[in-house]
């Protein structure tokens, strides 16, 4: 079978109809890759379900790499992600109503991860293709950092051959009426960046068979 490549995006959250993340990552399932072939998840936007969810995509596809993408209000280009820190501390509700404060995201862990994905070429590849894109040393911690953190120790627990990342990507046009000023990104934008992403990790080199 072709390997595999995860790419995730969370449910609406917030009141919302929709999510980018989502409604770019789900376009990109079943997309072939230099033999690599593209399966989407949709996460919920929920502390701990978020983990579960992705936990049983990976079990399920044992992917190389794990692409997780997520909505960042405010934020004008893609924000390749370096680092993922060990704290649940949100300033609004998840979709269940969870607000933990200065929580660790896994007891007895590490405080922080680096992505193990080619970040600086990710950003650099964004870029040459005219996209605007950018390097962030901060996911926050709401639910997108949660899910990213814990990828990354999942990783080193059990999955050390496979690579793991995360997105953070702008409002789409159909939300910019709800936040006045705020940038806006075409979804089909992104969806042409994270194909460039998905691109430039299979042809770093750097992944390889997924441990098992």
């Amino acid at each position: 079978m072709a390997p595999k490549i995860l790419v995730t995006g969370f449910a609406p959250f917030g009141g919302a109809s929709l999510n980018p993340s989502w409604q770019a990552a789900r376009r990109l399932e079943g997309w072939i890759c230099a033999g690599h072939v593209v399966a989407a998840r949709e996460i919920p936007c929920v502390f701990g379900a978020a983990l579960a969810a992705f936990e049983a995509a990976i079990a399920e596809l044992k992917p190389k790499a794990a692409i997780c993408v997520g909505q960042a209000g405010g934020r004008a280009d893609l924000s390749v992600e370096r680092i993922a820190v060990n704290l649940d501390d949100a300033d609004a509700p998840d979709n269940e109503g969870q607000r933990p404060v200065d929580a660790p995201v896994i007891e007895a862990a590490p405080v922080a991860y680096l992505a193990s994905l080619p970040v600086k070429a990710i950003v650099a590849a964004l870029r040459n293709k005219g996209l605007p894109a950018s390097l962030s040393n901060s996911a926050g911690s709401f639910v997108c950092n949660h899910l990213f953190y814990g990828a990354c120790h999942l990783r080193a627990r059990r999955f050390k051959a496979m690579k793991v990342g995360f997105i953070h990507v702008p409002y789409a046009p159909e939300q910019g009426a709800g936040h006045p000023g705020a940038p806006t990104m075409a979804v089909e934008t992104i969806v042409e960046g994270l194909r460039i992403v998905v691109e430039t990790t299979i042809g770093s080199g750097q992944i390889g068979p997924t441990a098992r």
